[in-house]
């Protein structure tokens, strides 16, 4: 066998070996998005519901609540990005990131300085290779995140809050998150929300007729709005890591399914060099036993 022929088989043994990789991780991350949707979807309605809920304090209520009521000279912003802890799913991570780098520019035209926390490996290591600082980092749980996961993430960014911007450098005035929203198993966009100061959320559809409900709060409405808000970052948080896995697991699917077929492609064309390499040797064999013959007739004919 010639060196060249060789060359090509043990490239293809190659590919073939990384094709059977990349397709068990492509059948791995399409088993895995079915639960990732059905989080998804059980937890969305409770999220947006509870979104409502608060809203509808902030808005019926005319209580003064800093949980509510935006500052009037903000200083300092927290944005809380979420990334993979693992690759090989495409751009998935550098667009959460591009989307965090927009928004810490836009904060930063304002006037605020800008406090990060993120989650994942890709953003922790995109921060420390840029020796940039990170008040704060989560990793091990991109792929399935649990609610005692969010529940961690919120209790800091709430005590973050909840702290004097103006006199402790810990304290900030705004909340933001970035986060993948997961659209369907072939569109997943990077964006970013403000979860605090509450924004109030408009209703879909149209708008109600006549007059509109009272409501009446027990204790008061700041109490309840110190009972809900906590629930409410919770929950935005949980929705986020949930829906950000659930891109994740698709992501890697479209990339892991791109590199089976790439694989495949490269096979067949290794193969037909590989095709050609050999006819080459067998001609190439076949002429030297005919120049052989020849030259053996030859001898023959002139000893005679």
């Amino acid at each position: 066998m010639g060196a060249q022929l060789r060359i090509y088989r043990r490239r293809i043994r190659s590919v073939k070996s990384t094709k059977k990789i990349t397709r068990a991780m492509e059948l791995i991350s399409a088993s895995r998005i079915v639960k990732a949707q059905q989080r998804v979807a059980a937890s969305t309605p409770y999220a947006n519901e509870l979104t409502r809920a608060v809203s509808a304090v902030a808005t019926f209520s005319n209580t003064n609540h800093p949980l509510t009521t935006e500052s009037e000279n903000p200083k300092r912003a927290a944005v809380l990005i979420i990334t993979a802890d693992r690759g090989m799913a495409g751009a998935y991570s550098t667009n959460a990131i591009k989307e965090a780098e927009g928004l810490i520019v836009t904060l930063k035209e304002r006037g605020l300085q800008v406090l990060t926390y993120v989650v994942g490996r890709k953003a922790v290591n995109y921060y420390k290779f840029r020796n940039r600082a990170v008040r704060n980092s989560w990793t091990g749980f991109s792929d399935k995140p649990t609610y005692a996961n969010a529940k961690e993430i919120s209790t800091e960014l709430i005590a973050a809050f909840l702290k004097d911007a103006a006199v402790d450098v810990d304290g900030v005035d705004e909340l933001h998150i970035v986060f993948t929203e997961f659209k369907s198993m072939v569109t997943q966009i990077a964006l970013n929300k403000r979860m605090l100061p509450l924004e109030v959320v408009e209703a879909e559809g149209p708008a109600p007729a006549g007059l509109l409900p009272m409501y009446e709060f027990e204790p008061n409405a700041g109490e309840v709005l110190n009972a809900l808000l906590p629930r409410y970052i919770e929950s935005r948080v949980y929705n986020a890591l949930l829906q950000s896995a659930a891109s994740e697991h698709a992501a890697r699917r479209r990339a892991m399914k791109s590199a089976t077929d790439n694989a495949d492609e490269l096979i067949k064309s290794l193969t037909r060099l590989a095709n050609a390499a050999r006819q080459a040797e067998i001609t190439q064999e076949i002429s030297e036993i005919v120049g052989g013959a020849d030259a053996l007739a030859s001898a023959n004919a002139g000893s005679e």
